[in-house]
C-alpha cells in the first residue's frame, strides 16, 4: 500500500486526505494546528505535528496550505520536507500561491532529485468532500504522470497546465474570474429582491440563460435555490472571504508586474477588502451579497 503524507488538514485538506484513504492509500497527516490534528484523528487520519513523522516511509506528499509563506516553510524550512523526504519523493502542492514561489520550490525539489507539481485546486469544500475537485498542475510530464492516480482519488477534472508555475498561474486567473463573477451574481440577486422578483425565480431563469455561471448555478449567494451552497447554511465558510481577498490581491500583484489592466479585478479586491473591514471575512466569500445589501452577518439580521 502506497503511503502518502498530507500537510494541511483544514476545511479542504481533511476531506481530501479521507478520499485518499478511501482510494486505498495509507495517509499520514501533519498540521501545526492542534484543533486540526484532533479533527483529523477523530476522522481516522493518523496525524502528527511534525512533517518528519508524516513523511516517514512516504513516497509522496500532498499539501494544502493557506499561503506562500506556509509553503516555503514546509518545503524549504530548516529542515524542510524536501530535505526530510526519502529519495525521489513526489510532492504535490495544492495551495494557491504566487508563481515565483511555486517555481522556487519546484527548482529546489529538482535539485534534490524529487518530483514536484504546483497543483492548486478548485471546487470548494463540497468538491473536496465529494472527490470532484478540479486540479491544475504545473510541472514535468513525468511528475504529472506519477501524480495523476493520486489526483484522481480527490478530483474529477485533472489538467496539466504546463511547466513549473503553470498550475499556480491558472489558479490565479481562475480565482480572479470567480471573485468578479460572485460580486456580479450577488448584485443581480440584491436588485431582484428590491424590485420584487423572488430569488428562486431569478435562479430558475438565469441558471439556464446567458447569466449562468458557477457562482450562480452551483454556489448561488442567495439562500434557498442551491440547498448545498454555503448561503443556505448561514454562510459557513467553504471558501472564506479572507481567502478570496488573499487570492484577489495576489492576482493584482501579478497583473501589476505583467502590466495587464484588470479594473474589475481591482474593484473586486477593494470590495472584499471592505468586507474584511466589516468583520465578515470569516464567512464564505458568497456572503458578499449581504455586505453589498448592507444586511451584515446572518446573526445580525
Amino acid at each position: 500500500m502506497m503511503r502518502i503524507a498530507f500537510a494541511g488538514l483544514g476545511n479542504m485538506g481533511l476531506p481530501m486526505a479521507r478520499n485518499l484513504q478511501r482510494a486505498g492509500y495509507e495517509v499520514r497527516g501533519c498540521d501545526a494546528s492542534g484543533a486540526a490534528l484532533d479533527r483529523a484523528r477523530e476522522a481516522g487520519v493518523p496525524s502528527f505535528e511534525c512533517p518528519a513523522e508524516a513523511l516517514e516511509g512516504a513516497t509522496a506528499m500532498v499539501s494544502a496550505l493557506p499561503a506562500a509563506q506556509h509553503v516555503r516553510s514546509l518545503y524549504l524550512g530548516d529542515p524542510g520536507a524536501l530535505a526530510l523526504a526519502g529519495a525521489d519523493t513526489l510532492f504535490i502542492d495544492c495551495s494557491t500561491i504566487d508563481v515565483a514561489t511555486a517555481r522556487a520550490v519546484s527548482e529546489a525539489a529538482d535539485t534534490r532529485g524529487h518530483g514536484m507539481l504546483d497543483c492548486p485546486m478548485s471546487g470548494g469544500i463540497n468538491g473536496a468532500e465529494a472527490g470532484s475537485l478540479t486540479f491544475m498542475a504545473g510541472g514535468s510530464e513525468a511528475a504529472f504522470a506519477r501524480a495523476r492516480p493520486i489526483l484522481e482519488a480527490m478530483g474529477r477534472n485533472i489538467f496539466h497546465a504546463g511547466g513549473a508555475g503553470s498550475g499556480s498561474a491558472a489558479k490565479i486567473c481562475n480565482n480572479l474570474l470567480l471573485g468578479i463573477t460572485m460580486i456580479g451574481v450577488a448584485e443581480a440577486f440584491n436588485l431582484a429582491e428590491k424590485i420584487g422578483l423572488p430569488a428562486e425565480t431569478l435562479y430558475r431563469i438565469s441558471s439556464t440563460s446567458s447569466g449562468r455561471c458557477w457562482s450562480l448555478n452551483d454556489y448561488c449567494p442567495a439562500p434557498g435555490p442551491v440547498p448545498n451552497a454555503p448561503s443556505s447554511k448561514g454562510y459557513q465558510a467553504g471558501f472564506s472571504g479572507e481567502l478570496m481577498l488573499k487570492d484577489l490581491r495576489l492576482a493584482m500583484e501579478v497583473a501589476r508586474d505583467a502590466e495587464v489592466a484588470t479594473p474589475l479585478g481591482a474593484q473586486a479586491a477593494q470590495i472584499y477588502g471592505m468586507l474584511d473591514l466589516a468583520g465578515m471575512a470569516d464567512l464564505d466569500f458568497s456572503a458578499v451579497i449581504r455586505f453589498l445589501a448592507g444586511t451584515g452577518r446572518p446573526e445580525e439580521a
